[in-house]
């Protein structure tokens, strides 16, 4: 543990949810201090977010048999900053836990949506030519193992059949392999993982949720690209939104890949234009970065060995809700509380961060329950 002022904790204690709430919110703010990272530079201009007429002053709505107010859900949520665009402008921003506009905070699997998306940038750019060619043509080095004869629609699906054991806060779980090669800083050392794992299912038959996978996918768009992550990241959506600060991601050495699946962080206000982004159907300037119709795709239910399932293109998605406010909502999601929320059918983005005192695990009220409160409370 770090000694100065602003002390942080390990990642491991991070994993294991054994953080204090003032020490959790200082290594959430600063987890570029965990491991080595990568600048995803903004570029020059910032381009302010207008302020909304009508702003969102509460809402109630009901909660596990209880009535729920804006105040509740913040404060028994352990929110650290939330901020809400309605047609583009802020409805309500606010930030907690000594966070400001200006801190960065992590990401957790947000960024696996935002990887994703870089998937779609490079099959507009030429750089991929199909989400249907096989993982093996971009990264042989993962021939001959469980990713044979698995596609990028397969990848991104989290549908490869490879197995993968995803538990937090079992040391001994794939999961915490892979973050245990993060600490040993080398490279190459977490595709060479992947590279072994045994296969459990046919691929696109069975979901399961997989970080590993997606460390794959932002190996896939460094080798298609012929650069970083967090350049092509900077190059195609973030210099271009007229982001607040630069945001930083996690190598898995200096100068090696970037975990794709998790390590980014950034400004909440940079978050809800990444969200704004996704709801304009990925067109910056009257510009198309992904394909006609990728969130369409990436944001809709699946069907995986004949099973639907509510997960598109790493990310997560309001399947049961038709008839409801969050009807066609879709969610990149991390744990202890991170979102961006997108609702296209009613021009609502939702940015979060959150400080709970676990990684996973049911939260005291549901977040799509207030999700929907706010949706409906600024019709």
């Amino acid at each position: 543990m770090d000694g100065s002022p602003t002390a942080i904790g390990t990642v491991r204690q991070v994993y294991d949810g054994r953080l204090t709430p003032d020490l959790q919110a200082n290594t959430f703010r600063n987890i570029d201090r965990l491991f080595p990272t990568r600048t995803v530079d903004r570029g020059g201009r910032v381009v302010p977010l207008e302020r909304a007429e009508r702003q969102l002053e509460d809402v109630k709505f009901e909660s596990g048999g209880k009535t729920i107010d804006l105040f509740d859900y913040l404060s028994l949520n352990r929110v650290a900053g939330l901020l809400v665009l309605k047609d583009g402008r802020v409805a309500y921003e606010d930030y907690e836990l000594g966070n400001s506009s200006a801190s960065r905070w992590m990401s957790m699997s947000v960024a696996k949506s935002i990887s994703s998306t870089l998937v779609g940038a490079a099959i507009k750019d030429g750089y991929i030519k199909s989400i249907d060619d096989p993982v093996t043509t971009y990264l042989p080095e993962l021939a001959g193992g469980a990713y044979d004869g698995v596609s990028i629609r397969n990848l991104l699906q989290m549908a490869s059949g490879a197995h993968w054991d995803e538990t937090y806060t079992d040391p001994k779980s794939d999961r915490r392999r892979m973050l245990e090669l993060q600490l040993e800083g080398k490279p190459g050392t977490i595709l060479q993982l992947m590279a072994k794992l045994p296969r459990a299912h046919e691929p696109g038959t069975v979901w399961n949720y997989s970080t590993g996978e997606t460390h794959i996918v932002g190996a896939l768009v460094a080798a298609a690209t012929k650069r970083p992550e967090a350049v092509y990241l900077s190059e195609k959506i973030w210099s271009r939104l007229g982001m607040e600060q630069d945001a930083t991601w996690w190598v898995e050495s200096p100068n090696g890949l970037e975990v794709g699946g998790s390590g980014l962080s950034a400004t909440l206000r940079d978050y809800a234009r990444f969200g704004q982004f996704v709801l304009n159907g990925g067109v910056i300037d009257g510009e198309r970065v992904v394909p006609e119709g990728w969130f369409e795709q990436a944001g809709s239910p699946k069907q995986l060995g004949g099973k639907t399932v509510n997960y598109g293109y790493m990310w997560w998605v309001f399947g049961d809700a038709a008839g409801t406010p969050n009807a066609g909502a879709f969610t990149a999601r991390g744990i202890f509380g991170q979102y961006v929320y997108v609702n296209p059918k009613e021009h609502v983005v939702i940015a979060q961060w959150g400080a709970r005192s676990k990684p996973t695990g049911a939260p005291p009220v549901t977040d799509a329950d207030f999700f929907a409160a706010v949706v409906s409370a600024l019709r």
